[in-house]
């Protein structure tokens, strides 16, 4: 059970050789000890997908026997058609029959992540869905020691009451900043922003609940004045709250039910009430989450995200490909369905409130928005609030014209402390 990893000693039979059931076929080690496998039932020994001396993950595909040494056989279309996924065996060492049970194995395209024997005892050991774990192994898996580090790192987390703790990563001192990420994301979408205000600022981004290491209670939604009541509990005093997306309707709401809690407010490509292409994204964004990796996730959001320019350059949207996939890794399907179950109630809910905010408010447009095109008219519903549009760029606008919304930030910010 605590095996991660294993070194192939020896294949003592050769290829298209006879087997009989019971003789030894591998040799392999791990933490330093040898183990003899023998054959479940007799055959041929047809190909051997690990070299002596390899050391490879638990999980992975060693070598294939077959009944008959004439049974037509592709190597590579074996591997492809019958590897499951590295955790699906659920022990350190499967020896299975071609034909494999469904029950055993993940279907293709899985969005399961693979967790070694070791950490699932862990994580079981802790109470901690190891689902929930971001995996630093090789192709991703969970280890021991992912499981121990996130055990690790939610004792740091923020009660926000009713038994629920959030993930909110403080860094900086002076004035609170409260980031507020938008739907399937966490934090590491202000990465720019958090960069540039860490030195004059105290930095307050809040992963809400199910996301990262955030509590994730059971629930048919989460709703958006529960979601501003976590915020308004996650820090002391008034903050420059900033919401990107979703998370402005959050920092929305809690501008109308908190307006104590909140010095300026700033909206980034916000809406009041979804439109019908944002609940279809948000649905097709459920399903992938649900059914495939978050890599794939990632390149299916990147269009509806960034404007065509920034696609056209590889070298940027390869690296922020990367940095996508890691950010949606961190929000399980479950997540995504109760947000936006939470959303569509909300939607529409505030669209008389928006006269009555008070606070000083900056609304940031991207003029390639496909998601949220109305916040051109949101800024003209708040009294006094000013209204920055970035041209050709896309939904992402604090990632992709990370120049532009800093500058406009720091001014607001800045604007809002001259005036005291």
């Amino acid at each position: 059970m605590t095996m991660e990893e294993g070194t192939v000693i020896q294949w003592p039979l050769a290829t298209g050789g006879k087997v009989e059931k019971g003789e030894i076929v591998l040799i392999i080690e791990s933490e330093k000890s040898e183990v003899e496998i023998e054959a479940p039932a007799s055959g041929f020994f047809r190909h051997a997908y690990v070299e002596e001396g390899e050391t490879v993950p638990c999980g992975e595909l060693l070598g294939v026997m077959t009944e008959t040494s004439d049974e037509a056989f592709d190597s590579d279309g074996f591997r492809a058609e019958q590897q499951s996924p590295p955790d699906a065996a659920g022990g350190a060492l499967e020896v299975k029959p071609r034909e494999s049970s469904p029950a055993r194995a993940e279907a293709p395209g899985s969005s399961r992540k693979p967790v070694v024997p070791a950490a699932r005892a862990a994580a079981k050991a802790l109470g901690i869905d190891p689902q929930r774990v971001e995996g630093t192994g090789p192709r991703g898996r969970v280890t021991k020691e992912d499981v121990e580090a996130y055990a690790a790192a939610r004792e740091s987390l923020v009660d926000v009451g009713e038994g629920v703790r959030l993930e909110v990563r403080v860094a900086g001192q002076g004035e609170p900043v409260v980031l507020l990420p938008g739907l399937g994301v966490d934090v590491s979408a202000f990465s720019q922003q958090s960069a540039r205000f860490v030195d004059e600022y105290c930095i307050h981004a809040v992963n809400p609940r199910g996301v990262g290491l955030s509590d994730a209670p059971e629930a048919e939604g989460y709703e958006l004045a529960q979601a501003a009541r976590d915020v308004a509990a996650s820090y002391a005093g008034a903050g420059h709250v900033v919401g990107a997306s979703l998370g402005a309707a959050v920092a929305l709401e809690l501008a109308i039910a908190h307006p104590e809690r909140v010095k300026t407010l700033t909206l980034i490509t916000p809406f009041v009430e979804a439109t019908a292409r944002l609940l279809a994204v948000g649905e097709g964004w459920q399903r992938l989450a649900a059914e495939t990796t978050s890599e794939t996730l990632a390149s299916a959001l990147l269009p509806w995200f960034f404007s065509d320019g920034f696609l056209a350059d590889p070298a940027a949207r390869g690296r922020t490909l990367r940095g996508l996939a890691q950010s949606v890794a961190r929000v399980p399907a479950t997540t995504i369905e109760r947000s936006l179950a939470g959303l569509m109630r909300w939607s529409g809910s505030r669209k008389g409130e928006l006269a009555g905010v008070s606070v000083p408010t900056l609304v940031i447009a991207a003029g390639e928005d496909l998601l949220t095109p109305s916040a051109g008219a949101i800024a003209e519903a708040i009294a006094g609030a000013r209204l920055l549009t970035v041209p050709g760029a896309g939904h992402a606008v604090a990632l992709e014209a990370s120049e532009a919304v800093n500058a406009a930030l720091a001014s607001h910010f800045a604007g809002e402390k001259q005036a005291e």
